[in-house]
């Protein structure tokens, strides 16, 4: 097994891609809208992602947040909300609003389970703030942290009743990024004492089986690199100070903040701490490099890949999706 997470290229895999994923063997895949036609098409091509890697338990990401967010979208399944309404209603109720990020993230976790996926990228525990770069917006949670732990926590907890886990992303925070790390390197001047707002989710959350890394340069910590190729970051910020011991993807290689060869992204990510890259294209060519730049998985990383796939209930839970739909509704229209 190499320590990635790959992408493919569409609705059913290739002869091409059959072989490859056979022979490398990788940690995980995550899909994307080009993977998803609609439900029958998407059940098949998880099931045989399943069959062909020989493990129950394997690991199949989506990135489907709600908002400008969601790979399974409308007419096939619902249009979900955006973070930023539950984050509206906190102000007014906050009670409702960690009810209804609960039931909200319970219905994306029975779509996800009944079309064969296990893990979600979700929940952001991105502290919003002023002049930051809209790429995370209406993503977030909240701009106090407080909050944005509190109803991450909620989501973590819908998602697994809904039948998958969840991933607890960008750390050590993109909340302050001026720059969209999918075109360029984003650079975080904030000295720390600024950063341990943006670092408590993280740490409340540290028990998540799976979290993500940043593409950003935060200068108080590394100056040079970015925290998903920093073993400064990810050993003294994320492991140490965060407390964060799960499972450690970095965010998507073949973004822009980076530099280099596929080769050399994936790994310097696993080299700086991370426990597997993030690979999302589906390019075989770009796959191919990868996986000859990679030794088979560590056992330390083995062990949390196993410790995070045992979040991932064994049999999914029964959801009435119409009654959860009505509550979140009424709990949103306040």
């Amino acid at each position: 097994m190499i320590p990635a997470i790959l992408g493919l290229a569409g609705p059913a895999l290739t002869a091409d891609e059959r072989a490859f994923f056979r022979d490398a063997e990788p940690a995980g895949y995550i899909l994307f809208k080009r993977n998803c036609v609609d439900p029958t098409q998407l059940r098949a091509l998880t099931d045989d992602l399943r069959a062909l890697s020989g493990r129950d338990d394997l690991p199949i990401l989506i990135d489907q947040e709600g908002g400008r967010v969601q790979r399974m979208g409308p007419p096939c399944w619902p249009a979900l909300p955006a973070a930023a309404r539950f984050a509206e209603l906190y102000a007014r109720d906050p009670a409702g609003a960690v009810e209804a990020a609960r039931l909200n993230a319970m219905l994306i976790g029975a779509s996800l389970r009944e079309s064969g996926i296990t893990v979600d990228c979700l929940p952001l525990l991105d502290v919003a703030r002023p002049g930051a770069d809209a790429i995370i917006g209406d993503r977030a949670l909240g701009s106090d942290a407080a909050q944005v732990a509190t109803l991450g926590r909620a989501v973590l907890a819908g998602l697994r009743e809904g039948g998958v886990a969840g991933v607890v992303k960008h750390m050590p925070g993109h909340g302050r990024a001026t720059a969209d790390s999918h075109l360029s390197l984003p650079v975080v001047e904030a000295d720390e004492a600024a950063l341990e707002e943006d670092l408590a989710p993280f740490a409340a959350l540290a028990d998540a089986g799976f979290g993500m890394t940043a593409h950003i340069v935060y200068t108080a910590w590394d100056r040079e690199r970015c925290a998903s190729l920093s073993p400064v970051v990810i050993g003294e910020v994320i492991r140490r100070r965060i407390g964060f011991d799960g499972l450690l993807m970095s965010d998507d290689i073949g973004m822009k903040a980076l530099a280099g060869g596929f080769g050399e992204r994936a790994a310097g990510a696993v080299a700086a701490g991370c426990d597997v890259a993030l690979h999302c294209s589906g390019e075989m060519a770009e796959m191919m490099v990868v996986a000859s730049a990679l030794d088979p998985v560590g056992a330390t990383a083995r062990a949390r890949l196993d410790r995070a796939t045992v979040l991932v209930p064994r049999t999914p839970p029964a959801v009435d999706v119409a009654q959860i739909t009505a509550r979140r509704d009424a709990l949103l229209r306040g």
